[in-house]
């Protein structure tokens, strides 16, 4: 697997190539904006996209999708839950419920890209469908889990007690993984648990 990060759009947004080395099939997760320079990536080194995934639909995460899906062809899939939210760009754009334009995912989903297997977990919060994917030692948490923090709970429905619950479900997970977060820099899973100040409150620590 290797993963390729670019950082797009105003707000610093991390948009994730995750390919498939043997295949060159790809995922683009979360297209916040730039399309010319994700495109750019995938032409440049030959991959075939088949899934756009978005972690959730806030539109600093999703601004290049109609431009990404129009060149490449590849399905867009998202939490059906965070579809006409507060703070989403259903509202501006073609990406309705009834549509067509978006392929829902639920917790469970397994999600193939060439030979790797993407697992949807709903991780709510940050947003009402916001999801993690974990894909071999990687999760992509957008939006729910940063270096040292967490998402924001004041735009629309988030909610902050579902938040931690969410990075309470995280942090059990058995062993380490890197963590690729929607915004700013990468970590792993262990130095949060020991370091990120809300998953230990989610894990019910007190300083």
């Amino acid at each position: 697997m290797l993963i390729k990060t670019l950082h797009v759009g105003f707000l610093g947004t991390n948009c994730y190539i995750v390919s498939d080395e043997g295949t060159l099939e790809c995922a683009i997760v979360d297209p916040g904006a730039d399309s010319n320079k994700i495109l750019d990536y995938i032409e440049s080194n030959k991959l075939k996209p088949v899934a756009i995934f978005l972690t959730h639909s806030h539109f600093d995460h999703c601004m290049a999708l109609e431009e990404v899906m129009d060149a490449t062809g590849a399905p867009a899939y998202i939490c059906k839950k965070d579809v006409n939210t507060p703070g989403s760009r259903q509202d501006q754009h073609k990406l309705t419920d009834d549509s067509g334009v978006l392929k829902g995912y639920s917790d469970g989903d397994v999600m193939k890209v060439g030979g790797l297997d993407v697992l949807v977990m709903e991780t709510p919060g940050h947003s009402p469908g916001s999801v993690t994917l974990k894909c071999e030692s990687a999760l992509f948490t957008g939006d729910t889990l940063f270096r040292d923090s967490c998402g924001r709970t004041d735009l629309g429905e988030g909610s902050m007690d579902t938040l931690l619950q969410s990075l309470r479900r995280l942090s059990d997970l058995s062993g380490d993984y890197e963590v690729y977060p929607g915004h700013e820099g990468s970590t792993t899973l262990e130095r949060e648990r020991n370091f990120n100040y809300f998953m230990k409150h989610a894990n019910g620590e007190r300083d």
